[in-house]
């Protein structure tokens, strides 16, 4: 599997070139706990965005909350902008079936309304449940559904691969 820091600057350059494309200037960063947040910090320090970089815990928002509970290290989130008709880029580590970016769409909206939502994740690992599609990917993957893509850090930056019992 490629480097994690490989990916990201692949993902840098793809974001540079989309948001010139858009004519987005001043966009705002938000990663998705934890892995998202890891790979949102490196790309808001190598995109220079001047915009403090957002973190959203979506534990409350998850469709399966009442069937599993609440995850046990539940953080703030934190969005230190105001949202309405901002340029937001939402990262996180793995895309699968869609889930977590729904719960985390879901949440910034109880913030405000964005001008635009960018999707960029490190890793698409295809089985998607929801019409969600990322913007911006590091890296396409296709496994088994006994397989699963963890990134680990934030230093370093490791991608692995699991097996699920």
């Amino acid at each position: 599997m490629r480097d994690a820091e490989f990916l990201i600057e692949a993902m840098t350059g793809q974001l540079q070139e989309l948001l010139t494309r858009r004519g987005i200037a001043e966009p705002a960063l938000v990663g998705i706990h934890t892995g998202g947040v890891w790979i949102a910090e490196q790309l808001h320090a190598r995109l220079g965005v001047t915009a403090p970089l957002g973190r959203l815990d979506i534990s409350f928002y998850r469709d399966d909350f009442s069937r599993i509970g609440v995850n046990p290290q539940v953080r703030p989130s934190e969005l230190p902008f105001d949202v309405d008709n901002r340029h937001l880029i939402l990262i996180d580590d793995v895309l699968h079936t869609g889930r977590t970016v729904r719960a985390a769409l879901n949440e910034l909206f109880d913030y405000g309304r964005p001008a635009s939502v960018l999707l960029a994740v490190l890793v698409d690992r295809g089985g998607r449940e929801l019409p969600i599609e990322a913007n911006v990917v590091g890296a396409y993957l296709t496994l088994p559904a006994d397989q699963h893509v963890r990134l680990t850090g934030p230093d370093p930056l490791q991608l692995s691969i699991q097996i699920v019992p």
